[in-house]
């Protein structure tokens, strides 16, 4: 039995390591915003022969991270935040050749970057199925951390639709996959297996969130965010324009809602925002989309996201004791 699940391990990592890639970014990093230390070290005039100085107050910052290639055509699914600002992209393949690099797309609210190599019949990963992911399940992880290129660390699904982890602009993902495996800077944009070495997550590095716990973005999400940026089109997101508030979260607005057991408080409503257009109302308690049952704002965000933009939908409130319908056309 162990030497069974050995080589079924050392398989994972066989099959996907091909498809891997090594991603090093160039950019270039403003002196003025140097430290101290820096400017004790860097002072004096620049010197051409010294690669820490550049004329005009620059100098070269390198870093490292992970991706994986998803068509042979030279398409890699990395994070936003690994090539986000990069002058320059360099890709290196596991089988020791390495390729300048574009960016052919990407969306910060989810952190998912799309770039571009020019090269055919190249080894590439094979997809899953994030949605059929469940914890316990065996998960591998392959990256570059710390700029150990190809390290293979391994654990279990810990969790499942974790949120409020990463928040840009009002935007929070609420399906990050935990796990144990080991995650660190330069996994960042690599991928999260299963024993079948199938993908099922885009690993990524959480701020002061490294410490035993590993995220990854779902592939389902992955998947179809890079087609959208692979096709040229920019990501655009139903919205229904309301500030919304777990049911509990509040003590003294729980108070409000006696006999009313799980839920969504809408805390206000903007003007001009497609709510605004419906019968909504400030303090209604939003319990249901489309007869999906709603616990949390991250759940409502989540069946929001998935509806089209200027789709009808029906939400089910609790106002007042009565239990309401109110029809709403996303945004």
């Amino acid at each position: 039995m162990v030497h069974q699940l050995n080589n079924a391990f050392a398989k994972v990592f066989e099959t996907v390591a091909p498809g891997v890639v090594i991603i090093e970014i160039s950019k270039k990093n403003d002196m003025s915003e140097s430290s101290p230390l820096d400017d004790l070290f860097f002072q004096g005039p620049p010197d051409e022969n010294n690669p820490r100085r550049n004329p005009g107050g620059l100098r070269p910052v390198q870093s490292e991270g992970s991706g994986f290639i998803i068509r042979r055509d030279g398409y890699i699914f990395t994070n936003f935040h690994v090539v986000e600002g990069a002058d320059k992209i360099d890709v290196k393949l596991r089988d020791g050749r390495s390729f300048p690099a574009r960016v052919a797309g990407t969306d910060e609210k989810t952190d998912i970057a799309v770039i571009k190599i020019d090269a055919n019949d190249l080894p590439m990963v094979q997809l899953g199925d994030s949605d059929a992911v469940r914890v316990g399940q065996f998960a591998f992880a392959i990256g570059a951390p710390f700029k150990l290129d190809y390290t293979f660390t391994y654990g279990v699904i810990s969790g499942k639709g974790r949120s409020k982890l990463l928040q840009t602009g009002g935007y929070s993902i609420s399906d990050y996959l935990q796990t144990d495996a080991s995650i660190n800077p330069g996994n960042s944009g690599g991928p999260l297996c299963d024993i079948d070495g199938k993908v099922i997550g885009m690993n990524t590095l959480i701020n002061g969130m490294n410490r035993g716990l590993g995220f990854a973005i779902p592939i389902n999400m992955a998947k179809d965010i890079g087609a959208e940026l692979i096709a040229g089109h920019k990501i655009t997101r139903p919205w229904l324009g309301i500030r919304i508030e777990t049911l509990g979260d509040d003590p003294a607005i729980r108070d409000l809602f006696k006999g009313a057991d799980k839920g969504v408080v809408v805390r206000t409503i903007e003007a001009d925002a497609p709510a605004s257009r419906s019968d909504l109302r400030p303090f209604d308690l939003i319990t249901h989309v489309d007869g999906t049952p709603i616990e949390s704002d991250s759940q409502l965000q989540h069946e929001i996201l998935k509806k089209k933009i200027g789709q009808n939908v029906q939400l089910t409130i609790w106002r007042k004791g009565r239990t309401i319908k109110v029809p709403i056309k996303t945004g």
